[in-house]
C-alpha cells in the first residue's frame, strides 16, 4: 500500500485568500500507509493517526462564510480548512488534535477535498 493524497477543490473565487494563507495545488490530506493522517493547509497543519478518527461525515452544501478559509465553529472547538462551500468531509477525533488556531485542541476537522467520498473511504 502507498500514501494516498487528496487535494482540495480550489474555488478561484477566492484566490486572494488562498494565497494569504499560503494554501496551494500542493496542500490537501495524506493518509500513509502507516497509519499517519495529514491535513496541510498553507502554513497551518494537522498531523493524527488514523485510529484517532471516531467517525466521517460528508457534508454540503454549506454557507461560503462557514466553510472557505481558516476558521473554528462558533458551536464547537471544531477546525475548518475551507477551499469551497459546496462539498467536504467531516472528520471527528477520539481525542482532540493539537490546536491550530484558537484556544483549545479540536475535536473535529472539516476539509472541502476534490474527493470527500473517497478520502472516507481510504480513513476507514
Amino acid at each position: 500500500m502507498t500514501d494516498q493524497f487528496f487535494p482540495y477543490q480550489l474555488d478561484r473565487r477566492w484566490t486572494g485568500l488562498f494565497v494569504a494563507l499560503g494554501v496551494g495545488r500542493n496542500d490537501g490530506v495524506t493518509v500513509g500507509d502507516d497509519g499517519s493522517l495529514m491535513a496541510t493547509y498553507g502554513w497551518f497543519r494537522v498531523e493524527t493517526t488514523i485510529d484517532n478518527v471516531d467517525r466521517t461525515a460528508v457534508t454540503g452544501p454549506h454557507r461560503w462564510y462557514t466553510a472557505v478559509g481558516l476558521r473554528l465553529s462558533l458551536a464547537d472547538d471544531g477546525l475548518t480548512f475551507g477551499t469551497n462551500n459546496q462539498l467536504g468531509l467531516c472528520i471527528e477525533f477520539v481525542e482532540p488534535v493539537r490546536k491550530v488556531i484558537g484556544l483549545r485542541d479540536h475535536s473535529a476537522l472539516w476539509l472541502s477535498v476534490a474527493d470527500p467520498a473517497g478520502l472516507a473511504v481510504a480513513i476507514g
